[in-house]
């Protein structure tokens, strides 16, 4: 064999070595496609044949997250812009026909719509994260320092005002000569029984204690009991609804209707109500820096509400205008005296609970 035919399969032989390992590692850096799994057959909580999207047993829904990532995104994706477009058309009748959304989900079409207890926590937990965020004003208990502006505002006076008497004349410019300051007014004692030559009872002498702890001597803990209070507020108006169905029920007692007609009413009403508000309350916030011209506009908005709760009433219950406006004010009354009632109720178990 001449040398050239031997250097021509050493060669090949080479070349197929290094061609070798160049075609293993390109299998292994190959992406291996998985087979998408079959449709589910039976349900996996609890086996029972299915027959649809959900079980007809325990109602868990078909999903298998034994996917890729893309398809499980592309189903939550479409439940969430189900739910949305569900969420969208809800408020959008709650604010325009509160009483046809109650009148459409007792007479059992209730697919098209949110749930209506779910409907009042999203539209309270709304309502009251921004009622958290507005500022409140609170009673100020402590010494008030006075300002340069304020001493020369009151030495001007005392030059420019003859009737003042000479002994309060006297008594303010000694105490500006000595404290740079008219006397400063006392703390007020929030001590309810503080009558040292008679003996405290054991409830008096827990008053208070609680008066200290949850007020402090000199009111400097009530804006935190005032805080406190309102965050409270949101459980007090979720057991007030009840008690509004209640009302309803009785007012409304010879047209046999369950209560659980009126609760649904009553959690519809309140989401409309709190919704109102909200925009109400931002209406107005825009209007006082961008159109202060426009600000009565915000009584037409309150009438407006009023007018589509009567109506909302009236839809639901089918009666007079007459009876539909004796009920309207008289339910009205006694829900207010309900609500009165629970804000005591919440008062004293906020001062009284640690």
């Amino acid at each position: 064999m001449s040398d050239e035919t031997s250097d021509a399969i050493v060669g090949d032989a080479v070349v197929d070595s290094l061609e070798k390992p160049t075609r293993k590692r390109g299998r292994l850096l190959r992406w291996k496609q998985r087979k998408e799994p079959p449709p589910l057959t039976h349900c996996e909580d609890c086996g029972e044949k299915l027959h649809g999207q959900y079980c007809s047993k325990c109602g868990q829904v078909a999903v298998d997250y034994r996917r890729s990532f893309r398809h499980v995104i592309a189903d939550v994706a479409e439940s969430f812009l189900n739910w949305d477009s569900k969420f969208i058309q809800t408020i959008g009748l709650l604010v325009r026909r509160p009483g046809w959304l109650t009148n459409q989900f007792v007479a059992g079409k209730r697919t098209r719509f949110l749930h209506p207890l779910r409907l009042y926590l999203l539209v309270s937990i709304a309502f009251f994260l921004a009622a958290r965020l507005l500022p409140m004003e609170t009673p100020d208990f402590g010494e008030k320092e006075v300002t340069p502006e304020k001493r020369a505002e009151v030495e001007n006076v005392m030059k420019t005002v003859p009737q003042i008497p000479n002994d309060v004349r006297a008594e303010v410019r000694k105490a500006l000569a000595e404290n740079g300051a008219p006397p400063a007014r006392k703390k007020p004692k929030l001590i309810i029984f503080d009558d040292p030559e008679k003996p405290k009872t054991p409830f008096e002498e827990w008053m208070n204690q609680q008066v200290k702890a949850k007020l402090g001597e000199d009111g400097t803990k009530l804006q935190f009991f005032i805080e406190t209070l309102r965050s409270n507020i949101p459980t007090m108006m979720l057991f007030c609804i009840p008690l509004f169905a209640f009302v309803l029920k009785i007012l409304y007692l010879r047209q046999g209707r369950f209560y659980i007609e009126h609760l649904v009413y009553a959690l519809h009403i309140h989401s409309f109500f709190y919704l109102a508000v909200l925009v109400i309350s931002f209406s107005e916030m825009a209007m006082k820096r961008w159109l202060p011209a426009w600000q009565a506009l915000t009584w037409i908005l309150w009438i407006a509400v009023v007018v589509q709760v009567f109506l909302s009433i009236r839809q639901v219950y089918r009666q007079s205008w007459f009876m539909t406006t004796f009920k309207f004010f008289f339910g009205g009354f006694i829900y207010l005296i309900v609500l009165i009632a629970a804000l005591v109720v919440t008062a004293v178990a906020t001062f009284a609970l640690p």
